[in-house]
């Protein structure tokens, strides 16, 4: 088979295998709204609360990881359309380009105000702009309806507990915009999410098994 064409058709397998995850999602919101996160991480204070009052949307999602903060953190920052992909569907969020799954040195700098593109196309509605972070600890996405935070939390045997929260007002007063928001969000958002944090998890375990196997070899 075409070397090219294997990832197409992998991720083709992919979205189709997790299609009811996307048509039950608002049957489960009350669930998904809190994947993963506790009762604590769902009403605790992230940064940019403040930033979006009365959200339509608000949903708390967390895992573990087995690996340190700072591992994890340059998963992260390099997110995005044309830069590290998002680790999810890549039909659907990447234009079928593959995220990466390696860690790219370019895109390790972060500075407040730069974009983090969710499109080919990059101005404030299709972009998130980095409002604030503090290095492996946490970072914030801003658009003017809407906020991405995320927050690695050190455990104790070098892990890391990751929470993410995404905050969207529904903007009435523009319909078109106000109904793709709710067809993506109310659909969509769960099971790509869910999917992002299992593809960062899965990256940063990685990469901490190879370092520890590295480490091990050079102990020899």
């Amino acid at each position: 088979m075409n070397s090219t064409k294997q990832p197409i058709i992998t991720g083709i397998v992919d979205l189709l295998t997790a299609v009811p995850l996307f048509v039950i999602a608002p049957l489960c919101r009350p669930w998904h709204m809190r994947w993963g996160a506790t009762s604590a991480e769902v009403q605790c204070a992230m940064p940019g609360d403040e930033l979006v009052p009365h959200p339509s949307f608000n949903a708390t999602r967390a895992l573990t990881i087995e690996a340190c903060p700072n591992q994890v953190w340059p998963w992260i920052v390099q997110m995005g359309y044309g830069r590290g992909g998002f680790y999810s569907y890549d039909l659907l969020d990447n234009a079928g380009r593959a995220s990466g799954d390696q860690i790219l040195d370019q895109f390790q700098q972060v500075r407040v105000g730069d974009w983090m593109p969710m499109a080919g196309r990059v101005n404030s509605t299709t972009a998130f702009k980095v409002t604030g972070f503090a290095l492996n600890e946490w970072l914030l996405w801003q658009k003017p309806d809407s906020t991405w935070a995320w927050r690695l939390i050190s455990l104790e045997g070098g892990r890391t507990r990751l929470v993410t929260r995404l905050k969207q007002r529904y903007q009435w007063e523009a319909p078109l915009l106000a109904t793709f928001s709710v067809v993506l969000l109310e659909f969509g958002d769960f099971p790509m999410m869910r999917k992002a944090l299992l593809g960062i998890k899965q990256r940063a375990e990685q990469t901490n098994r190879a370092l520890t196997m590295t480490t091990a070899q050079n102990r020899r």
